[in-house]
């Protein structure tokens, strides 16, 4: 038997190699917080909690704040049983879910450190690796077709093409790359960016130029879920959802009224609880699966690895973020090209 002795936050920012442009934020920066969870033997489990103000209403310092009720809520608990203990933090899953997540997945690290046995396998070992995508920020139409190209070099499959902000142009930069990269795959986000109406004449230029697309993520505001039912009837390609999907009530919702044929899982924005009861709801409905990140780095990302490769459930996988930080240190992971792969 191992106890929580203590939990302990430390905020730190991250740096993009350049700006990130999505539809109506541009950011260089972003604040995480590192999360330890000490046991009375000594182990310590690490997790990440990237908090986002866009998606999820969170506040970095407000968040902070947390770290003693959190401690004092977990302190002496037996973090084998850990389904009682994500139950607990359940009730972080409006105010506080990058918490939620981050305090999660230490309680799995340090469980895992425990048993020799590494996280993905604990969920239950379904893969060995994924490949993930790689995200072109919104830009100029020469530079989208630049860092297109480059990434295609470096050996990414898919690109995830941000739009959202002006049709046009996002039609222009979208055939452009494909113009400049035949073979290559899109996801295309408009991070709510479109009205129903502008998304199914963006969907119809794709589709019109066979444009290979295989998913058009969150075309409309997230509460809009009549609208992205109306994009699904009438796009002709599968849609998305991410900041629609946040909970495993959300994702109820959009099942049951049909309004996609995909939802991104980030643990960000559902914890691993969530992230867990979304899967298996997706599974019984045969509704596709995407992993997404925020702006984790090499904890944060790791987390989302063992995820992955643990439950199998994913056919896409957006987990990029490595790869757009100035710096990220590898935490229980490695990287082979696009691959991620989780270690113990």
């Amino acid at each position: 038997m191992a106890l929580i002795k203590r939990v302990t936050f430390k905020l730190n920012e991250v740096f993009y190699q350049k700006p990130f442009h999505i539809t109506n934020s541009v950011r260089s920066s972003s604040k995480v917080i590192a999360i330890a969870l000490e046991l009375d033997n000594g182990i310590i489990g690490r997790g990440e909690a990237s908090p986002s103000f866009r998606v999820n209403g969170e506040i970095e310092t407000v968040l902070m704040g947390f770290e003693t009720p959190i401690s004092e809520m977990l302190r002496n608990r037996e973090v084998q049983r850990y389904r009682p203990l994500f139950d607990t933090l359940d009730k972080f899953s409006r105010s506080a879910p990058s918490l939620k997540a981050g305090v999660q997945y230490a309680i799995l690290d340090a469980f895992s450190t425990l048993i020799s046995t590494p996280v993905y396998e604990i969920l239950g070992g379904a893969k060995e690796y994924v490949e993930t995508d790689f995200t072109i920020s919104i830009d100029s139409l020469e530079n989208t077709v630049q860092d297109a190209k480059k990434a295609s070099e470096k050996g990414f499959k898919i690109l995830k093409l941000k739009v959202g902000e002006d049709l046009p142009s996002d039609i222009a930069r979208v055939l452009a790359v494909q113009e400049a990269l035949p073979s290559m795959h899109f996801v295309v986000d408009a991070n709510m960016g479109y009205t129903p109406k502008q998304a199914v004449t963006f969907a119809e230029a794709m589709v019109s130029n066979g444009v290979k697309m295989d998913l058009f993520e969150q075309p409309v505001w997230s509460d809009d879920f009549d609208g992205l039912r109306f994009v699904r009837q009438h796009s002709g390609i599968p849609i998305c959802a991410d900041e629609s999907a946040k909970t495993r009530f959300d994702a109820l919702r959009l099942i049951r009224e049909e309004c996609v044929d995909y939802i991104n899982i980030k643990l960000m924005k559902s914890g691993i609880s969530d992230a867990l009861a979304i899967v298996e709801l997706a599974r019984s409905a045969h509704v596709g699966l995407m992993i997404g990140c925020m702006s984790e780095s090499g904890v944060g990302i790791a987390q989302s690895v063992h995820f992955a490769c643990g439950t199998g459930a994913f056919t896409h996988h957006d987990l990029d973020s490595p790869f757009l930080l100035k710096e990220t240190t590898p935490y229980k992971y490695r990287t082979e090209g696009c691959r991620l792969l989780p270690i113990g």
